[in-house]
Order: structure tokens, then C-alpha cells, then sequence
């Protein structure tokens, strides 16, 4: 059976850290700012190490699979 545990947490971290979506940091006017629909390449470099953070510790650490089947 194969895992889609990785997918699984993968695509959604994914659509949850999209700059801009949901948050934004840091924003063009405060730290953070809240559906701003607007991003920036700073804003897209922190939203990648958090990303990479949070992926490492979930798979890794965690070990998260998902079997269905």
C-alpha cells in the first residue's frame, strides 16, 4: 500500500503557508498581516524556511504516514 502520509502533509502545509492567503509575514505594512492576497520576496523566502521547517519535523521527527486501502 503506499503512504500518503508525505502528500498528505505536504500539500496542505502547502496551501496553508501560500504567502498571502491566509498570512503574511513579514507584510508590506506591519509584521504580519491577514489575506492580504499580496506577497513579496522576502515574504516568499521566510514562507519557504517555515515550510522546510515544518515538513522536516512532521516527516521526520514525527514520522507521519497515512495508509489507505
Amino acid at each position: 500500500m503506499p503512504d500518503w502520509g508525505p502528500v498528505f502533509v505536504a500539500v496542505s502545509l502547502f496551501v496553508l503557508l501560500t504567502p498571502g492567503l491566509l498570512i503574511q509575514v513579514p507584510g508590506r505594512n506591519r509584521v504580519i498581516e491577514f489575506g492580504t492576497f499580496q506577497t513579496s520576496g522576502v515574504s516568499v523566502i521566510i514562507h519557504t524556511l517555515i515550510y522546510f521547517t515544518l515538513v522536516c519535523i512532521l516527516l521526520l521527527a514525527l514520522q507521519i504516514h497515512m495508509y489507505i486501502g
